[in-house]
């Protein structure tokens, strides 16, 4: 279970950028980011900028500091144009949290520790399954690339705060599906692009993987498409 340190009360810092959430939709996903910026003082004032036109409704520093810019029951612009399940407008259907994180190192322990308990309080307080804890790249493949390769999904997993990955059966690896059959039933429903596809599982499931499409890609793809829990509306 995750550690019961309390999380450190979030630092207020109210953007603009927000609104109601559409068509009744209450959350039902979280989405994982990491900022790609110099620091989480530089990601905040670009997720409190009215011309930027993006926000989030967390924000954690790599210090462990937490920040929160848009109320949950609120519509923050952190998605764009992306797809889940054959599910859009994800930011209707979902709370984003980014984290103070280029990309290109590890996710600091007091980073991650902090999420993991924000993550604890949020998915119960909304009904959010682990299931539903997701990274901005299975929305967009190919266009996006956060929360990485770096991420520790594992660790989530092992607390019960997202998606374990499901054991590939080997007599599954055979098959002639396209990849993006495989990807789509997955839930990789935001991109047609095999390569993209590919890129975006292996960064979730599979991070060590390279060079073209493996028999274990595609039995990975269908534990992925057989063993699952998502929300339909």
């Amino acid at each position: 279970m995750p550690s019961t340190t309390e999380h450190p009360r979030p630092i207020w810092r109210p953007s603009p950028n927000f609104g109601p959430r559409r068509d009744g939709l209450r959350p039902s996903l979280v989405v994982i980011h990491y900022t790609a910026m110099v620091s989480a003082e530089a990601a905040l004032e670009r997720l409190c900028d009215p011309q930027a036109e993006v926000s989030a409704h967390y924000l954690i520093g790599g210090d462990g500091r937490l920040w929160q810019m848009v109320r949950e029951e609120d519509r923050a612009w952190h998605a764009g144009v992306g797809s889940w399940h054959g599910l859009e407008d994800i930011n209707s259907r979902s709370i984003g949290i980014e984290l103070d994180n280029l990309g290109t190192h590890p996710f600091s322990d007091a980073q991650m520790s902090v999420l993991e308990q924000l993550l604890s309080q949020m998915l119960p307080r909304w009904g959010i399954a682990p299931e539903g804890v997701i990274g901005h790249s299975d929305t967009a493949p190919g266009r996006k690339q956060d929360p990485g390769a770096r991420f520790d999904w594992a660790r989530l997993a092992r607390l019960g705060l997202a998606r374990a990955t499901p054991p590939a059966n080997r007599s599954a690896e055979a098959g002639s599906e396209p990849i993006q059959e495989l990807a789509h039933a997955a839930g990789y429903t935001g991109s047609d692009d095999p390569h993209a596809l590919l890129q975006a599982v292996r960064m979730r499931y599979r991070p060590w993987a390279r060079g073209p499409e493996q028999a274990a890609d595609r039995a990975m793809l269908r534990a992925l498409a057989l063993d699952r829990e998502w929300p339909t509306t």
